[in-house]
């Protein structure tokens, strides 16, 4: 005879109801796009745009593992992204060859420097809170890109680094047809970095439900309360900043392996965890997958908008379009405001949150599925 409890009851109740999620089938969807892109549409800028979606999207679930599900605010996230990246570059360029086993090795050394940095830095800077940890993290933040420009033996200063990858990764590389399609390096790659995200994504899925996760909202929600059950609190923040860190150091080398260049300022730059920050708030805090809406929102504004400009062009005769067409940041900044307006919890959340209206509540599906039995 089993015997059930009401957390194991309410677990199954979850489980069963993840896959009758919409936004189940949304994620699928999302990611069956990005899959498609090369296939449909044939446009190196198209494909430039939707793995970086992928990429940043995942990059911005990190984070909001972080600020979304720990309750933690910090500015430097991004600096682990970067020293992904420089380690990556380092490894298959400047102190190795380009080589697969180069490639991992790069992967392994950045994963570890990652997680120690994080844990050091978290040992330092968790002790204080709210504004002043963010300000911390800043520091360092700031520390690192001052190092990577000012180290130009290592990093090659605000040049930056141009790495060449291995094997069927390379940009000269080519495959012939598959079902017509050219298989080349560049495909390769950007299939291979498609699942390394999907991967990571599940990953970050499955670390926010587990009992972890959960105790992690738990300290979000109210500390004190938390460290007065006996949950040591402090050492869980460590890991959930270490585990984001380390998420965030993987999608730097993906990011290296697509652009096949970095610099201080692409990979280690304030500007970059700004978007970050505007990333998180149209998605959503605290719901991970509202990631992928916000870079693809923030990235396709910053694609197509400037190409407004060709449009007031054609206008002629009208001076006040033509103006505001130039002034495509200013577009940009109006639309932020409508997407944080309309959707004050971010588009996954405010959706997320319609959704929950319309549908009863758990409790009374089952009664009503068990007073039909």
């Amino acid at each position: 005879m089993s015997v059930t409890s009401p957390v194991r009851d309410a677990r199954w109740r979850e489980h069963q109801r993840r896959w009758r999620e919409p936004t189940l089938w949304l994620r699928v969807g999302a990611f069956a796009a990005i899959a498609a892109v090369p296939l449909v549409v044939p446009s190196f800028q198209v494909m430039d745009l939707a793995i970086k979606v992928a990429i940043l999207g995942a990059l911005v679930a990190s984070y909001d593992i972080v600020i979304g599900y720990t309750g933690i605010v910090s500015f430097g996230h991004a600096m682990f992204f970067g020293l992904g990246a420089y380690a990556v570059a380092l490894s298959v360029g400047r102190f190795g060859a380009p080589t697969y086993g180069h490639l991992a090795l790069g992967f392994l050394i950045g994963i570890g420097v990652s997680a120690l940095i994080a844990v050091l830095v978290g040992a330092f800077s968790l002790r204080v809170k709210a504004i002043f940890f963010a300000m911390i993290t800043l520091a360092f933040a700031e520390f690192a890109g001052i190092l990577a420009v000012q180290w130009r033996a290592l990093t090659g200063g605000e040049d930056g680094l141009s790495p060449k990858l291995p094997g069927v990764l390379a940009i000269a590389w080519d495959g012939g047809r598959v079902l017509g399609v050219p298989l080349t390096g560049k495909l390769v790659t950007y299939y291979l970095v498609l699942a390394v995200c999907v991967a990571l994504f599940l990953v970050m899925s499955r670390f926010v439900a587990s009992p972890l996760g959960r105790t992690l909202q738990a300290i979000r929600d109210n500390e004190l309360r938390t460290e007065a059950l006996g949950v040591p609190v402090f050492v869980l923040q460590i890991v959930s900043s270490s585990f984001a860190s380390v998420v965030a150091t993987i999608l730097g080398g993906c990011y290296l392996m697509w652009v096949r260049y970095v610099n201080p300022e692409s990979a280690l730059g304030v500007p970059l965890m700004l978007d970050v920050l505007l990333m998180v708030i149209i998605g959503g805090i605290g719901t991970l997958w509202g990631g992928l809406v916000g870079a693809a929102v923030l990235l396709t504004a910053r694609l197509f908008l400037p190409d407004l400009r060709a449009v007031g062009a054609l206008l002629g005769g009208s001076e006040i379009a033509q103006r505001l067409t130039e002034r495509w940041l200013l577009l940009f900044g109006i639309l932020f405001v409508l997407v944080v307006f309309f959707f004050p919890k971010g588009v996954v959340g405010t959706v997320r949150e319609a959704f929950s209206r319309r549908a009863p509540p758990a409790e009374w599906r089952d009664l009503r599925g068990g007073s039909g039995s």
